[in-house]
């Protein structure tokens, strides 16, 4: 009988270990928004993730075993709960289908290799410049700049601009949502929270 049950407690420390394994966290860097159980949305960061958890930096803690919902540049819509606490946020599980899981873990992956390559969006999407080339960009505190779109591509633009917001700062362009990746000569690249249809990037971006 005791024979047994170290059996099954080998086993189950083996299928746990087997999890962590496939679960590897990746080094990201993603805006987001999160909500807690007060249905109360505050803004976070995505430091590190995994198909079965992330860590979050955030201006509310809440507790653990708290629900949370995040929505996440590039991910999406993940929930779980609050796991334990970090510097300046938490950690969270993630609970989600096996489907879920795999397509989260294809995510990740083309997330790391877009960082390690330094590409600050998916070269893969041709780049154009619209019918209308003049847009604005909107800051976090209200503040409108107008730009021109030196070009365009589904995940991203590069805008010709007199403001620098810094890197990593979540701004509106036109209509979207998008977040300023690097600077240059003449002003900023930014990618969208979003891979777009063309038609609609053409309509909501001018």
């Amino acid at each position: 009988m005791e024979s047994a049950k170290a059996v099954d407690i080998a086993r189950s420390i083996a299928a746990r270990n087997s999890d962590k394994r496939r679960h590897s966290r990746v080094r990201v860097n993603l805006l987001g928004r999160y909500m807690l159980e007060d249905r109360r949305e505050y803004p976070c960061h995505v430091t590190n993730m995994s198909p079965g958890g992330a860590a979050l930096i955030t201006p509310v803690k809440g507790r653990v075993g708290e629900k949370v919902i995040a929505y996440v540049d590039h991910i999406g819509r993940i929930e779980g709960e609050i796991v334990r606490e970090i510097e300046g946020g938490f950690a969270m599980s993630i609970t989600a289908t096996p489907r879920k899981r795999d397509k989260l873990a294809n995510v990740l992956t083309w997330l790391a290799n877009r960082d390690m390559l330094n590409l600050p969006e998916d070269r893969r999407h041709e780049r154009f410049v619209p019918k209308k080339p003049f847009t604005k960009i909107v800051l976090p505190d209200g503040r409108e700049y107008k730009s021109r779109i030196i070009d365009v591509s589904l995940s991203g633009a590069a805008l010709k601009t007199d403001v620098r917001p810094e890197i990593g700062l979540s701004i509106a362009l036109g209509k979207m949502r998008a977040r300023v990746v690097r600077h240059t000569e003449d002003g900023i690249a930014v990618e969208f929270a979003a891979i777009q249809n063309r038609d609609l990037l053409e309509h909501h971006i001018s």
